[in-house]
Order: structure tokens, then sequence, then C-alpha cells
């Protein structure tokens, strides 16, 4: 029930600002300060920094969680203490009690407007974290940075892993304009990580780093990789100014983890300046084995057809996914398609016609999801020769491509994945 209460918030959208999560955990006692916490914000690879951060802080002894947005399949999915995600009754008591004091707070005045999702989900991870006594807790930006609800907590170190053009509606129309929200999360004294950045972007991430006194780590600096790849496996052997790390396999494909790695290493570094007792062996064993569902995923679905998920719902994060295919997938698989209406289907569309052999149109079970018949007239456009399939459930679309095509590829967003991904792992389990 207190689930079903929770997801009503979604009516409200999105509203950026702090005001309403600061003055929620304020009411709940401010659980936001009961662990210390590393931030990671980024238009790409923020997820991922996230899942390489936490399972290096495991792999170090630490009682570590983490937070992310948004789920696959699950709710509890967004909620990993240790390393599994949070049990659904600690879940639905935890969501009650943030939801009640939520309600108290604007019976009382002290709230002006309700809460919306990501604003209660937020504080229920924090309140999660503190009953389960977490040591360590690495949060995942939800959007941009400086007015996200995540944005009240005090890390002891943060990262910026890319800027690239995604939900400009709210971020911003130019580089500029996205760094400065992402650099809204560098605070005085914290040490703020950075990816490799576009030169416009970089500007603003440095300026605000000087102006709040918070030492800049650019993974340019000073770090190096050696990196050989093989059957889609990369390993790398990576140096940075501490410590020499390698030679290990990574756990997550693509040859862009290299640079989530990097910006992951050095995070986990300057937390180690700070008190947090994350250990070398630690590192290693993180990158080694972080799980990141849905991100260049392959999954064995029997007679030797493989489906690979990837979340790639941007310019960048189809570009990596064309990279992908493009050296290892030569062949040209088919492509099951879905994008978000408010996503840039056309740099989509773009990268990934050139890598695949035909292309399954079809959508999400969500009112965000583009319409499959107008997803195909964007194909079209694109390319009036294309070989397109409309099929509107998402299921029936990976059956239909499996039965054309030994190799199959699912990416456009992470709600069509999600919505496809329970069946196929059901599919390999029972092969």
């Amino acid at each position: 029930m207190s689930l079903d209460r929770l997801f009503a918030l979604e009516t409200f959208g999105i509203k950026l600002g702090l005001e309403n999560i600061a003055r929620l955990c304020e009411g709940l006692g401010h659980p936001e300060r009961s662990f210390t916490s590393l931030h990671v914000a980024g238009t790409n690879g923020k997820g991922s920094v996230t899942a390489l951060a936490h399972a290096a802080l495991l792999a170090s002894g630490i009682r570590a969680a983490r937070y992310t947005s948004p789920h696959l399949v699950d709710l509890a999915e967004r909620f990993v203490i240790g390393g599994e995600p949070v049990d659904t009754g600690t879940l639905e008591q935890t969501a009650s009690d943030v939801l009640d004091c939520a309600d108290r707070l604007h019976a009382n005045g002290t709230l002006t407007v309700v809460p919306t999702f990501f604003e209660t989900t937020t504080a229920i991870a924090f309140e999660l974290f503190r009953r389960a006594g977490v040591d360590v807790a690495v949060i995942e930006v939800g959007l941009g940075g400086r007015f996200d609800a995540t944005n009240v907590i005090t890390p002891v170190a943060a990262a910026i892993t890319t800027i690239g053009f995604d939900h400009q509606q709210h971020l911003g129309t130019t580089l500029a304009e996205i760094a400065f929200e992402k650099a809204g999360i560098i605070k005085a004294g914290v040490p703020i990580v950075t990816g490799v950045l576009p030169a416009e972007a970089m500007a603003v991430v440095r300026r605000i780093a000087a102006e709040r006194g918070a030492p800049l780590v650019d993974i340019a600096d000073g770090t190096s990789t050696g990196v050989t790849v093989s059957e889609g496996r990369t390993e790398i052997t990576l140096r940075t100014p501490r410590a020499e790390y390698g030679p290990l396999q990574l756990a997550l494909r693509g040859e862009h983890q290299v640079h989530n790695a990097r910006v992951a290493v050095r995070l986990l570094e300057m937390a180690q300046e700070h008190g947090v007792t994350v250990t070398h062996d630690g590192i290693e064993k993180g990158l080694a084995s972080a799980d990141w569902p849905a991100r260049l995923e392959v999954i064995e679905t029997g007679d030797g057809r493989r489906v690979l998920l990837d979340a790639a719902h941007n310019a960048d994060g189809a570009a990596a996914l064309a990279a992908y295919l493009r050296r290892w997938y030569p062949e040209r698989p088919t492509l099951v398609l879905g994008v978000m209406r408010d996503k840039a289907a056309g740099d989509i569309i773009r990268a990934l016609l050139p890598v695949t052999a035909r292309v399954v149109v079809t959508a999400a079970p969500t009112p965000r999801a583009m319409p499959a018949a107008q997803l195909a007239e964007r194909v079209a456009a694109e390319r009036p020769t294309a070989d397109i399939k409309v099929i509107a459930d998402p299921d029936d679309a990976v059956a239909w491509a499996l039965a054309q095509d030994d190799t199959v590829c699912v990416a456009g967003s992470v709600f069509l994945v999600g919505a496809i991904r329970p069946a196929l792992k059901q599919r390999a389990l029972l092969r």
C-alpha cells in the first residue's frame, strides 16, 4: 500500500529545487548525515561509476550502499545495501514512515507542496541507509545536480563523469549551461573528480571549483591506462599519481568503461584521503566484479541466440553502443528500438542505423514512451530505405527479432530494457 502511495506521486512530475527535500530530511532527523557519502553526477556513466565505486567499497570490507535511478524492473533496485537490493518488507515500512512524515509536514505548513516521487525516494534511501547502519553510501544524481534532491548531502568526495546533451528542457541548451547545473554538486573544500569533459564545460567546472575552494582532480592529469580488448572484454592497467592497478579485466563491457573506471578510481582515492578505508585490493576487485545490468549486458537465450541489452538513451550513449557494435558485431544485428518522447530520437537513430541490419520499432509500457508508429516515422525519415517492422508490444518485438536473427540488440530507453529483461532472463534460466 505504501508503495502505491509513493508511485502516486509520479503525477506531480519533476520539480527541481532543494527546499522540499531539505525540510523533509530535517523532519526525519537528518538521515543523510548518518553515513559518509560519495556523490556522482554526469550525463552518461554516472550509474557505472556509482556501481564501480560501490563494488570497491564492498570488496574493502566496508558496509556500503548505493542509491541509483531509475530502476529497470523493481523499485528496490534503487536501494542496494551491501550486495543486495533492500527487501520488500523493509522498503514498504520505510516508505510508509517517510510518506507519513511528509504528510505531517505538509499538514502543518512546513512543506508548502507535496514532495515529488524523486524527492520522496531520495529521502527513503537516506532513511533506509540510516536504519541499516550503512557506513558509506554512493549517491547517484538523478537529474542535473544543482537542484537535484540528492544535493542535500555533503559528501567527502564527488565526481562529474561526462557532460553532453540530455534533458535540455531542464538543464539548458548549451554545454556551458548544462555544466553549470552539474557543477552545482561542488561543495566548499570537497574534492571534485572530473572525467574528460568538453573544453566549454570544463571551463565552467574549473571556475566553480575555484570559487568554492574545491580541489579539482582531472583524470586527464597524471592518470594513464594500458588497454587490451578481446572478444568484447577489456583488460586494463591503470596508473594514477597514487598507485597502479591491474592488469585486470573490467566487469563492465565496452571501451567507454575504461573512462568510467578512471573516474571511479580517482573518486575512491579522494575518499581514501578523507578517511574512507577503501583498499588497493578492494579497488581492483571492485573494477573486476561490479554489476550494472542492461549496460552492454549479453543474455544467451539458447540455440546459439543472444540478446545485447543496452540502456543507451541519448546521443553519447548511442554513440558508445554503436562503437561497440561496429567492432564486435560486424554482422550488424537486428535492433529492437524504443525511445521516450522527451529524448533526441534522431540522434539515437542516426548512431544505431549504420551498425544494425533492420529495426523493430516498439514502445515501453509507459505514457512517456514515443508510440511505435511515430518512432517508425522518425526512423523512415532518417533512412527511407531502412528495413522497419512495427511491433508495439516489447516482448513480441524481441520474439520476432530472435526469429529473424541470431543476435538482437535492444536499446533506446532504460524503460524498454527494463520491460523485456525479466522474460529474457527467465528464458535463459530455463534453457
